[in-house]
């Protein structure tokens, strides 16, 4: 896995084994040389008892020596701060970053800072030192919601995930626990266009 040019997107289902694959690949980094080390950048916000005990059981099925900080909103300034030379990155996850934004706990969602937010995320991703593991969640392959707000949600986390995918090196779908991996397609003739 080499630094700033290939970062990598993992993307599936629920319990599809997206966050077990992204630490064996972070693990594989960190064993590779010893002056490796791994920082996991935590999305979650503990918004009630089940999502506390999701959290905790991450947390303790972690491999020992990952580093973790949590940015629940301003994943730009937290991947320009932790990464450096030698040091994996792995964001998880992107669904989570989203909902924080799009449907806060208080308040109304301020679209305006999350598109900024957003953008800056995707900008600093070709100067990182790092390279960066991204968990997200494939969620676009049932049924049509009857809610516009959940199918703008949805919307948003598709043109998400084809915005870093386009930015990293490698793209893995997890189906069953297994990746399916390829390289990523460059997009030529896309740029300045929103995903579709």
């Amino acid at each position: 896995m080499q630094a700033s040019n290939n970062h990598h997107l993992i993307v599936g289902g629920q319990r599809s084994g997206k966050s077990r694959h992204a630490e064996r690949l972070a693990q594989q980094w960190l064993e590779a040389q010893p002056a490796h080390s791994v920082t996991v950048v935590a999305t979650a916000l503990a918004w009630d008892d089940e999502m506390r005990e999701r959290i905790q059981r991450h947390q303790l099925d972690r491999p020992a020596g990952f580093d973790t900080v949590e940015s629940p909103l301003l994943l730009s300034q937290t991947l320009r701060e932790h990464a450096q030379p030698g040091r994996l990155l792995l964001v998880d996850c992107l669904t989570l970053w989203l909902t924080n934004w799009l449907m806060p706990a208080q308040g109304p969602a301020d679209h305006a800072a999350w598109r900024a937010e957003r953008e800056a995320m995707l900008a600093c991703l070709p100067q990182l030192p790092s390279p960066v593991v991204f968990v997200s969640n494939e969620v676009g392959w049932g049924i049509i919601p009857m809610s516009s707000e959940v199918r703008a949600f949805v919307d948003e986390l598709g043109w998400l995930n084809q915005s870093v995918a386009e930015r990293c090196g490698q793209l893995s779908l997890m189906v069953a626990g297994q990746p399916w991996t390829r390289p990523v397609v460059s997009q030529e003739g896309r740029a300045g266009h929103e995903p579709r």
